[in-house]
């Protein structure tokens, strides 16, 4: 990232499996997260965020693609026009600006990308590479730091596709842990989005909830 100074803090906000603490770690440490079928390399520095919490972001939710990371099924997006009707739960940890250049690094499958942060600020987000994460998203600041996040350059204009059980679950664990909803709430969240909408039945979220 240009401009950054080494011990520079960002707030990474994420809406899809990251909401897992568990799972966001394996990219910091390294692992293999539960349910996915890679393992990650973790990030040049694995000390832990000096801080947690939540963020609601004014963005929609999908899910998109086939991951190879998740039984080639559908993972999660937001789109990149803000609007105050959408309310996408997201857990943020603060890291140094070296580790969410690793955790980008990680989502794009080791490609290196150069993040000129101001410039993501200034614009509001920026697309580095034509892939599922290469865009950058501004979400606003918290204590001084920037919160960001990554996202694909669709805006919704990509066919959605079902999540997996095991995709699901991650999320799950991460709403029940993050945000201590309910069941019902998580299910009320869940429903209609594109991508579960159509697919998965109350009864069927219900069940993956009751395992988590």
């Amino acid at each position: 990232m240009s401009s950054s100074k080494e011990g520079s803090y960002v707030w990474y906000a994420s809406y899809g499996s990251n909401l897992s603490r568990d799972r966001f770690l394996c990219y910091i440490r390294g692992g293999h997260p539960k349910g996915s079928e890679k393992r990650e390399v973790g990030c040049r520095d694995t000390s832990l965020p000096i801080a947690e919490g939540t963020h609601i972001m004014p963005y929609p939710l999908y899910f998109a693609k086939e991951s190879r990371r998740w039984q080639k099924q559908g993972v999660a997006f937001i789109g990149l026009s803000k609007d105050e009707q959408f309310h996408t739960y997201s857990r943020k940890y603060l890291i140094t600006e070296e580790q969410f250049m690793d955790v980008v690094k990680q989502e794009n499958n080791g490609a290196e990308l150069h993040i000129d942060l101001d410039e993501v600020i200034e614009s509001g987000y920026k697309t580095l590479r034509d892939s599922w994460y290469g865009t950058i998203l501004f979400l606003g600041e918290e204590d001084g730091y920037p919160i960001v996040t990554f996202t694909a350059d669709w805006n919704l204009d990509v066919p959605f596709h079902t999540p997996s059980k095991e995709y699901l679950s991650m999320i799950i664990h991460g709403l029940k842990t993050t945000l201590s909803l309910e069941n019902k709430e998580i299910l009320d969240y869940l429903i209609t989005k594109p991508g579960i909408d159509g697919h998965y039945t109350t009864a069927s979220l219900e069940k993956i909830m009751e395992e988590v």
